[in-house]
């Protein structure tokens, strides 16, 4: 009996769960050494750098959930 994604091109699809964890645990722990402009004083200015982090780690996510969706 096939098994799903057996039929597609290629190498098979595969996903490291040690990987992913390692990915995103590094962009998490970039979140407290993003700084703010200079000339900010109120600390809002990091919010969009780290608001970058953070969906950069949903698009790894996004994306590992995706390809187990393919297996």
């Amino acid at each position: 009996m096939p098994r799903p994604g057996q039929h597609l091109p290629g190498p098979p699809i595969t996903v490291d769960p040690d990987r992913i964890h390692a990915e995103v645990d590094g962009l998490l722990a970039r979140l407290d050494s993003v700084g703010p402009a200079d000339d900010d004083t109120t600390g809002h200015g990091r919010i969009p750098g780290q608001a970058q982090i953070l969906e950069r780690a949903h698009e790894v996510l996004v994306h590992a959930l995706a390809t187990v969706d393919k297996i």
